[in-house]
C-alpha cells in the first residue's frame, strides 16, 4: 500500500502583531543582528519611544558584541548600556533614542 504524501501546512501569521519596546534576539544568528536591530530602532523612533530594550542573553556575548558594534554607529541612538538587574542585567541592553 503506497503512502499518501502530506502537503506541508503553511504557518499562518497572527492577525495582529503587538509592537513593544523590547526585542528578544534569542534564536537569531549574529549575522542577522544588524538588519533586525536597525529595523527595530527605526520603528522605535517612528513610534516615539524614547527607550528600547534588546534581550540578547548572557551566553558567550557574541550577539551583544554585534549589537554594540551596530549601536555605536547608529545616528538614531544617543546612548546604550546594560539593563538594570530587574530587566535582564548584562543579558539585555537598554537603548536611548533621539527624540
Amino acid at each position: 500500500m503506497a503512502r499518501k504524501e502530506q502537503t506541508p501546512r503553511k504557518e499562518e501569521l497572527p492577525g495582529e502583531i503587538i509592537v513593544t519596546d523590547t526585542l528578544d534576539l534569542h534564536g537569531f544568528f549574529p549575522e542577522q543582528v544588524e538588519e533586525i536591530v536597525d529595523a527595530f530602532i527605526k520603528n522605535g523612533v517612528k513610534l516615539k519611544l524614547g527607550r528600547l530594550r534588546i534581550v540578547h542573553g548572557k551566553g558567550k556575548s557574541r550577539l551583544k558584541f554585534e549589537i554594540y558594534k551596530n549601536l555605536k554607529n547608529n545616528p538614531l541612538v544617543t546612548d546604550f548600556y546594560d539593563a538594570p538587574p530587574y530587566l535582564g542585567s548584562w543579558g539585555a541592553t537598554i537603548v536611548e533614542l533621539k527624540s
